[in-house]
C-alpha cells in the first residue's frame, strides 16, 4: 500500500468507522457467537499471497463485528465505562503514524515532554496537591501506564524497594532474606485504599487511612480507576480529600474522561522512589541530557522498556472539550444513574443496595439470590442490554453503570422498562 492508496483507504476507514459508531445503537449489544466461532470463519495459516484490501474489510462484517461486544453501544450498562472519543481516535492515528518508542528523552523529546506536560494539566484539573506535580522543578510527578493494575504493581514494587533500602540502612547485617521476611503489605478485599470499588463505588476513609499510614512510615497507594475522573468537578472534589496524605494515586481517563484505552494515570509525590526501584541504564539507552533534572526518562517508572505517545490523545481530548465540556459529560451520566435510581425506587418489587454516588446504581429484586441470578440471565440473554453482577454483603446484585459517550435517557428507560418486563414474567412463572 503506497502514499496514495493509504489515504484512499484512509478515508474510506474513518467513514466506516463514524458509520459504525453513528449506526452501533441498531446492532445488538452481545453477540450471539458460542466459543470457537472464529476459527472456522479463516484459513489455518496465513496467505502465501497478498489479500485483496477489499476482502479484508469484507471480511470485518462477516468475522470480526458478529463476536464483538459492543462496549460503546448506548445498551451497554455492564462493567465501568470505556471511553471513546473522536479527539481521542484521531490523535490515535497520528500516535501510530509517529510510531516513537518513547523510553527516553532522546528517543523522541516531544513524547516524554508532552507527557509531563499533560499529567500537570491533569493534575491541576484534579487539584492535586502541588507536591503531585512535575513543574517548577518539584519531587513529585506523572506518568501514564497502561492500566490501573500496572500502577498498582509499580506502588507495590516501588515500596518494597524504598523500605527495603530504609531497613538495609539502619541494619547493614540484614541479609535480604531476613529483609524480605520483615516486608508486610496491608490491603482491603478490595485491594488497595480505593475511591469509587469496582462492584459499587464506594470509597475508603482516605482522612482515617491515611494519617496512620505516614505514621507509621507506610507507602499509600491510591486506587481511583473509575471515579477519579469525577474529581474534575467541584461537586465530587470531596471524594479525592485526604489524598494529601498518599505516596501515589492512580485513576483511568480512559475509563471515564472520553480517552481511549491505553490511558491510566498515575502521580507520585517522590519520583525518585520509582525511579529508583526501575533505574536501568545500559550504555545504548543513555544520551547526553539524561543527568540535566530538566527531563525524565519513563523507562525508569514502567514495567516495559518501550512506551507509545499516548499522551497525544489527553492533549487533543482536554483542548477539544476544554474542562467545561468534560465535566458536562460527567455530570449527564451521574445523573442519568440518578433516573435510574429514581425508577428502581418506583417499584416496591426491586430494591438500591448501595449509595449511588456516581455513574453506578446496584439493585436488585427483594427475594433470593436464585430470583436475581434467574433474571440476570434472562437480561442477558435477551441481548437487548448488557449487565454484569456483584455480591454485597452475600447479596447477589446486579449492577447498571452508565457507560456510552452517546446514552441518553429515553435509552435508560427502555433498559427499565425491559428489566421490569422480564421481572414480570419471572415472579409469574413463581420465581421467589
Amino acid at each position: 500500500m503506497n502514499a496514495s492508496e493509504f489515504r484512499r483507504r484512509g478515508k474510506e476507514m474513518v467513514d466506516y468507522v463514524a458509520d459504525y459508531i453513528e449506526g452501533i445503537e441498531g446492532r445488538q449489544v452481545y453477540p450471539d457467537v458460542e466459543p470457537g466461532y472464529l476459527r472456522p470463519l479463516i484459513p489455518t495459516s496465513a496467505p502465501q499471497e497478498p489479500d485483496k484490501y477489499e476482502d479484508i474489510v469484507s471480511d470485518i462484517e462477516k468475522i470480526i463485528m458478529p463476536g464483538v461486544t459492543h462496549w460503546h453501544s448506548p445498551y451497554f450498562f455492564a462493567y465501568f465505562p470505556t471511553a471513546s472519543s473522536y479527539p481521542a481516535m484521531l490523535a490515535d492515528m497520528l500516535c501510530g503514524a509517529i510510531g516513537c518508542i518513547g523510553f527516553s528523552w532522546a528517543a523522541s523529546p516531544a513524547c516524554t515532554e508532552l507527557e509531563t506536560v499533560m499529567m500537570d494539566w491533569l493534575g491541576k484539573m484534579l487539584q492535586l496537591p502541588e507536591a503531585f506535580l512535575a513543574e517548577k522543578a518539584g519531587e513529585g510527578g506523572g506518568v501514564i501506564q497502561g492500566s490501573a493494575s500496572e500502577a498498582t504493581l509499580m506502588s507495590l514494587l516501588a515500596a518494597r524497594a524504598k523500605v527495603t533500602k530504609r531497613l538495609q540502612a539502619a541494619s547493614p547485617g540484614l541479609t535480604e532474606a531476613a529483609v524480605l521476611e520483615k516486608l508486610v503489605a496491608y490491603s482491603s478485599d478490595q485491594v488497595v485504599a480505593t475511591l469509587g470499588t469496582t462492584s459499587c463505588c464506594s470509597f475508603d476513609r482516605l482522612s482515617e487511612v491515611g494519617p496512620i499510614c505516614n505514621k507509621e512510615g507506610m507507602w499509600l497507594h491510591i486506587d481511583a480507576a473509575y471515579a477519579g475522573s469525577a474529581f474534575i468537578c467541584p461537586e465530587f472534589r470531596h471524594l479525592l480529600n485526604g489524598v494529601e496524605f498518599a505516596d501515589s494515586f492512580n485513576f483511568n481517563p480512559h475509563k471515564w474522561l472520553l480517552v481511549n484505552f491505553d490511558c491510566s494515570a498515575m502521580w507520585v509525590k517522590k519520583r525518585a522512589d520509582l525511579t529508583g526501584a526501575f533505574k536501568l541504564d545500559p550504555l545504548y539507552l543513555k544520551h547526553s541530557h539524561q543527568d540535566s533534572g530538566l527531563i525524565t526518562d519513563y523507562r525508569h517508572w514502567q514495567l516495559p522498556l518501550g512506551r507509545r505517545f499516548r499522551s497525544l490523545k489527553l492533549w487533543f481530548v482536554c483542548r477539544m472539550y476544554g474542562v467545561t465540556g468534560l465535566q458536562a459529560y460527567i455530570r449527564k451520566h451521574v445523573q442519568l444513574a440518578h433516573e435510574f435510581e429514581s425508577f428502581v425506587h418506583q417499584d416496591p418489587r426491586f430494591e438500591i443496595c448501595a449509595e449511588v454516588t456516581l455513574g453506578l446504581v446496584c439493585f436488585r429484586l427483594k427475594g433470593s439470590n436464585k430470583l436475581n441470578e434467574a433474571l440476570l440471565e434472562r437480561i442477558n440473554g435477551a441481548k437487548k442490554i448488557h449487565l454484569v453482577p456483584c455480591h454485597l454483603r452475600d447479596k447477589f446484585v446486579l449492577r447498571f453503570a452508565i457507560c456510552s459517550r452517546v446514552v441518553e435517557s429515553a435509552h435508560v428507560q427502555l433498559a427499565w422498562e425491559h428489566i421490569r418486563g422480564l421481572a414480570t414474567d419471572l415472579l409469574a412463572a413463581g420465581m421467589e
